[in-house]
């Protein structure tokens, strides 16, 4: 970027008109104290709104109101090109973006046309003050380049003629409409639609025993199937734990078996080894599961419709047995990752783990 300077020639003095001093006065206490120095940016566009350009005098004067070192004032004007530091032309003022994409489709020729309309060089003002120029960095329309900015507003897909009728519009007061200068909308493709480009009747003739196709503009949203219901099942712990048969389920009880008290169930070798695991809570109770860390309300219901209330429970799992819990947990590789089985020996011999700790502190 070029090296930005304050013109040559300064006003005696700035002052902003009553309006734009109220306005400044309601902006700088939006901050809070200390923090003044946030406003800097709007006061400067306001002050180039009302005198067309920063002048050395509006800086001093808004370093002032502002609380800030002139330089820092200074730094932020010099900084962003949006801040013209000389006086510009009372009717159009033109960035001309030089950067890659609008070189290289045309940028060199719109700069010609600067040179000999306005003036032969950049942040001078053409003869009558009505014009002036400068080439500055990318604009942000690359895909209609190449295009200016004038004042507020961008101009895009020109061409030396059509830039011509630009500057002819603003010169009469009549300034054309801002964007494509050609006849596409916004940054569509120049050469028309690639796609979708038939009919929507077309395309229903193309596919009578189909679904009509949703129209143009209106997003289609694919069909869910349906989700087939579950068969009911007698107990709902079974049917969180697929390796259990039914015929544990229905088969009769060991005899000798009081009635009322728990059984431990194994799971058959024909459904892989499993561990140890109760139909239901054991006469001692079952334990808080979520004392383990990695265990929230969700995984502990889990973890109970599997069979497990017992810290012993999981301080017993073998590797075999991890391998088998972790195959029914929707996030597989929690229970090594937070050691269950070394929390769960801790607190099923009456101790405190490391996460336990901290929840009673809190």
């Amino acid at each position: 970027m070029a090296v930005r300077r304050l013109a040559e020639a300064q006003p005696d003095g700035f002052a902003f008109n009553a309006e734009n001093a109220a306005w400044a006065k309601e902006t700088i206490a939006k901050f809070p104290d200390g923090r003044q120095a946030s406003a800097v940016i709007p006061l400067l566009w306001r002050a180039q709104e009302q005198e067309g350009w920063v002048s050395k005098p509006a800086i001093e004067e808004l370093g002032r109101m502002l609380d800030m070192p002139f330089i820092r004032v200074l730094e932020v004007a010099t900084f962003y090109t949006m801040f013209h530091l000389a006086p510009v032309g009372k009717k159009a003022h033109v960035q001309l973006c030089g950067t890659t994409p609008c070189m290289l489709r045309g940028s060199e020729e719109l700069k010609a046309v600067c040179k000999s309309r306005i003036h032969a060089d950049p942040h001078h003002l053409s003869d009558d003050g009505d014009f002036s120029w400068e080439e500055v960095e990318c604009l942000g329309a690359c895909v209609n380049a190449p295009m200016v900015q004038i004042f507020s507003d961008t101009y895009e897909d020109l061409t030396p003629q059509s830039f011509e009728k630009v500057l002819d519009g603003f010169a009469r007061g009549k300034p054309p409409a801002p964007g494509p200068q050609v006849k596409r909308l916004k940054s569509a493709p120049a050469s028309g639609l690639t796609s979708l480009t038939e009919p929507i009747e077309a395309r229903r003739r193309e596919a009578p025993d189909g679904p009509a196709p949703a129209p143009d503009n209106e997003p289609t949203i694919a069909a869910r199937p349906e989700k087939a219901e579950p068969a009911p099942v007698a107990n709902a712990s079974l049917a969180a734990e697929p390796a259990r048969s039914a015929a544990q389920a229905a088969g009769p009880e060991p005899a000798g078996k009081p009635a009322g008290e728990t059984t431990i169930a194994e799971t058959p070798a024909s459904a892989g080894d499993g561990p140890k695991t109760y139909d239901a809570p054991p006469p001692e109770g079952a334990d808080d599961l979520k004392r383990i860390s990695g265990v929230g309300p969700k995984l502990e219901g889990v973890l109970n419709d599997l069979g497990f209330y017992r810290f012993e429970q999981i301080a017993a799992w073998t590797a075999d047995d991890v391998a088998w819990v972790d195959q029914r947990l929707t996030f597989k590789g929690r229970i090594e990752r937070d050691d269950w089985m070394s929390q769960a020996k801790i607190l099923a011999d009456g101790g405190e783990t490391e996460f336990t700790s901290r929840k009673k502190k809190r």
